[in-house]
C-alpha cells in the first residue's frame, strides 16, 4: 500500500495525520506513519486518527534517523519545528523521496533545488496557511492582472476570548512565533527588496466578524519576494491591538534573545527563560475555541482599467473534531499536496514554493474544493 510519512505529531502533524488517513484526491486512503519523539505526541495522533496511523518513537533532530524513515514511504510531510526544517528536508532528498513541508524554516529551502532534481525529488515548500495558500492565491490573482501593482497579505490566528495581558495563544510551535517577531521583515517597494524591522508598522485594520486587529510587519512573503514581478508587496501579522506594543517591550528589554548572559554567576539564555515562563499560557486548553483570518487584496490593472482582486478567509474551531483553526488550516493544504504527489499528479523534480502552482487551474480548483468540503472556505471578490 502507498505510504505517507508525518515528520512531527505535534498540533498541526496531528491534524494532517488525520486528513491523510481520510484518503481523497481519487486516491484511496494510504498507508500513514507519523514519527515525533514526544510520547505525548503520538498519543495524541493515536487519538486523531482513531489508531489508523501507524506512530514511530524518533529524534527528528538525527538526519540519518530522518533519511530511514523517509526511505520506507513515498511521500514525507514536513510538520517541524522550523530550526529542524532544513536538515530534515535536505535527509529527504537524499532519500530520494517526494515532499511537502511546512516548518517555516529561515533558510531558503530553495538551495536545495539542483540536490532534489539530481534524486529526481518533488518537493514543494512552505504549504501551510501563510505562508502557503497565500502564496499560492496571491499568484493566482497576479496572473488574471495584465499589470499587478499591489499586493498586501494580511493574517493572524487568534484566540476567540481575548485575555490581558498577551491577548493571544500559539496554534502553533511557540518558539516559530517568537521567531516572527525578531526575524527581518522582507517587503518589496519600488520593485526593490527591503527589510522593516519586525513588530513594526502597526495599524489598525477592522474585519467584519472579529472586530479592529491590529497589523504589523513580518516576514512572510517568503519566496514571493523574487518570484512574482509586483513593485509594491508586503505581509502583515495580525492580533488583537496592543500585542505589537508589548511584544516591542520584550525584545527591547532582551526577553528575545539567544545570547548568554551572566545572572548571579550562571549562565542565563534569555529566550529559553521567557518560554518557559510564557509558552504555558500561550498553550490553548482542551476545546479552547481559536479563529483564523486572512485578506489578500491585489491591485492593478487588467485591460487597461484599474482593478482589484480580494480573497478573504475567516475560520473557526471545529468543534466536532476539536481541531484548531490554525492546525486546520495550515495542516490541510499540506494535506492535499501529499495527496496530489502520491498520485502522481505533481511530478516536477526540485524544490518549489507554493506559487509554482498557481498556473496549474486545475490543481488549485481541486485544492480549493477539498478546503472547502472540510469547512474551509476563501471568499473571492473582485471590484473595478
Amino acid at each position: 500500500m502507498p505510504g505517507i510519512l508525518v515528520l512531527g505529531g505535534g498540533m498541526v502533524g496531528s491534524v494532517i495525520a488525520a486528513d491523510l488517513v481520510q484518503g481523497g484526491a481519487g486516491t484511496p486512503a494510504p498507508e500513514v506513519r507519523v514519527a515525533d519523539r514526544s510520547d505525548a505526541a503520538l498519543e495524541c495522533v493515536a487519538r486523531r486518527t482513531a489508531g489508523r496511523a501507524q506512530t514511530v518513537r524518533a529524534d527528528l533532530s538525527d538526519p540519518a534517523e530522518v533519511a530511514r524513515l523517509a526511505g520506507g514511504a513515498d511521500v514525507v510531510v514536513g510538520a517541524l519545528a522550523s530550526h529542524l526544517g532544513l536538515a530534515a528536508l535536505e535527509a529527504i532528498i537524499d532519500a530520494g523521496r517526494s515532499a511537502v513541508d511546512i516548518s517555516f524554516m529561515a533558510e531558503d529551502a530553495r538551495t536545495l533545488d539542483a540536490r532534489a532534481r539530481a534524486c529526481g525529488a518533488t518537493v514543494y515548500t512552505d504549504f501551510g496557511v501563510a505562508p502557503g495558500m497565500s502564496n499560492l492565491l496571491s499568484a493566482v490573482a497576479a496572473g488574471e492582472l495584465d499589470r499587478p501593482e499591489r499586493l498586501e497579505i494580511m493574517v493572524g490566528g487568534l484566540p476567540v476570548e481575548r485575555r490581558h495581558p498577551f491577548q493571544y495563544k500559539a496554534g502553533f510551535a511557540p518558539a516559530d512565533v517568537i521567531e516572527e517577531y525578531v526575524r527581518p521583515a522582507r517587503l518589496v517597494e519600488g520593485g526593490r527588496i527591503v527589510v522593516r524591522e519586525a513588530l513594526s508598522g502597526v495599524e489598525p485594520v477592522d474585519f467584519p466578524g472579529v472586530g479592529t486587529l491590529e497589523a504589523f510587519n513580518t516576514d512572510g512573503l517568503r519566496t514571493l519576494c523574487d518570484t512574482l514581478e509586483i513593485p509594491f508587496m508586503r505581509e502583515r501579522t495580525l492580533r488583537y491591538p496592543g500585542h505589537a506594543d508589548l511584544m516591542r517591550a520584550f525584545r527591547t528589554a532582551g526577553l528575545f534573545s539567544t545570547l548568554t548572559v551572566d545572572v548571579g554567576g550562571a549562565p542565563v539564555v534569555p529566550r529559553d527563560v521567557l518560554a518557559a515562563l510564557l509558552f504555558p499560557q500561550w498553550t490553548y486548553g482542551e476545546g479552547e475555541a481559536d479563529l483564523t483570518v486572512m485578506r489578500i487584496d491585489v491591485d492593478g490593472r487588467r485591460d487597461g482599467t484599474p482593478h482589484m482582486i480580494r480573497y478573504d478567509l475567516i475560520d473557526r474551531f471545529d468543534v466536532a473534531t476539536g481541531f484548531s483553526s490554525m492546525a486546520r488550516t495550515t495542516g490541510f493544504p499540506c494535506a492535499a499536496v501529499a495527496m496530489e504527489l502520491l498520485a502522481g499528479r505533481l511530478k516536477n523534480p526540485g524544490v518549489h514554493p507554493p506559487e509554482a502552482l498557481a498556473g496549474d487551474h486545475a490543481f488549485v480548483e481541486r485544492l480549493l474544493a477539498r478546503l472547502a468540503a472540510r469547512g474551509v472556505r476563501f471568499t473571492r471578490t473582485e471590484r473595478c
